[in-house]
């Protein structure tokens, strides 16, 4: 491994069928008023709500609501937020729900105080936080994000046509993390299969960079196989608990920093996928599995090393007898067919983009030069009408 790098990370988990019930634990840690942020209603049909607002009763806590928090969370609702934790001196943000809500939560959390617009100082000039921070606790119901373990809060502003994240430092991460497989069960298929290439997206990020022997890489191929493996799994039956907890594990292992480090990493699947997401709302996952094949086929002429270890390594190309770019490409082929058995979406014009959006939506991009090739604005276009073929 090349570089140095120092490792941190303060969050703690509790996973597995019985792991809400720690809920007692961590919450005399934190003052009487608790914020509980959640989304459009489906933690209360699933009778989730409930067994979280028993447990805040039981430990004497003041409940202030905050729900209808939406996939894409808006920097309006974001103000809304902000209000609610200030005006009752919340000392505590539960966030019940998928990446999107804990997303949200952290960006309350750096926001409540901040004396300035926190659009402008957290997401346009990406400063650090230096006001007062709101501890935040989660209690997963979607997996995919790995917001659940890192810095991570991805804000929307549809006025301005931009989604942005800001990877706050360890001060932001949640305190803690309730991780019942369990509770992703009642999700709806198309929400699953999102999460799950959200999953495998965040690992190839990470992977497709460096060209140092770096102990990340070997960590993200076992990553990736399990993934493959268990996602066929639950795809085909989604109540399998072995298939649910093993996809809830390795994502959070996909985002919790750790795989990044000694890694410069490439991202741009996902600054063109949240470009997608600014103008069309569309859900995260499907807006990056709709441009990926296109965007690794555009770097795989700059990384093929790297692109061929992924197809021998993780999807078990034979090597012999084929160029180097004969087995990287196979390894690319057996990766969309397997999108594609998925149910993944694989044309960005099923999410709503047009012509006449893919300027504007380049524009939006944010250039990241980590990996192995960084896109100028007209590469981006070009990748775009790629991804509608």
């Amino acid at each position: 491994m090349l570089g140095n790098f120092s490792y941190c990370n303060p969050t703690k988990l509790y996973f597995g069928e019985d792991s809400l019930s720690n809920l007692r634990e961590e919450l005399p840690k934190y003052g009487k008023n608790v914020m509980l942020v959640y989304g459009g209603g489906s933690i209360k049909r699933s009778g989730i709500y409930d067994q979280v607002v028993k447990l805040l009763d039981e430990g004497g806590k003041n409940i202030f609501e905050d729900p209808g928090v939406m996939p894409n969370p808006t920097v309006e609702k974001l103000y809304e937020g902000c209000r609610i934790a200030r005006e009752n001196q919340v000392d505590l943000i539960l966030a019940v729900g998928g990446g999107s809500v804990c997303d949200y939560a952290k960006a309350v959390s750096v926001s409540a105080h901040c004396e300035e617009d926190p659009w402008e100082k957290y997401y346009l000039r990406m400063e650090d936080v230096d006001n007062r921070i709101i501890p935040v606790g989660c209690v997963l119901t979607m997996v995919g994000t790995g917001s659940e373990m890192n810095g991570g809060a991805v804000i929307t502003n549809h006025k301005t046509k931009l989604k942005i994240g800001h990877v706050f430092g360890e001060n932001v991460f949640p305190k803690f993390s309730i991780l019942n497989p369990a509770f992703t069960f009642t999700l709806p298929r198309y929400q699953m299969i999102a999460g799950f290439y959200d999953i495998m997206s965040h690992i190839l990020e990470q992977y497709f960079s460096g060209e140092d022997d770096n102990t990340s890489d070997y960590i993200m191929e076992g990553l990736l196989k399990s993934l493959i493996h268990s996602a066929r799994i639950a795809a085909e039956h989604p109540t399998d608990y072995e298939a649910r907890s093993n996809i809830m594990w390795i994502a959070t292992w996909a985002l919790n920093t750790l795989v990044a480090k000694g890694k410069t990493t490439d991202w741009m699947v996902h600054m063109i996928g949240q470009s997608i997401g600014a103008y069309t709302d569309a859900t995260h996952g499907m807006t990056l599995s709709a441009v990926s094949m296109a965007y690794y086929r555009f770097i795989m002429p700059y990384g093929l090393a790297k692109f061929r270890r992924f197809a021998v390594n993780v999807w078990d190309v034979n090597p012999e007898g084929q160029s180097d770019e004969a087995v990287a490409e196979e390894g690319l082929v057996r990766m969309e067919r397997y999108m594609r058995e998925l149910g993944l979406v694989m044309d960005i014009r099923e999410l709503g983009v047009t012509e006449e959006m893919l300027d504007g939506i380049a524009a939006g991009t944010f250039a990241m030069d980590g990996g192995y090739r960084a896109p100028d604005h007209d590469e981006i276009v070009e990748i775009l009408k790629a991804s509608m073929a």
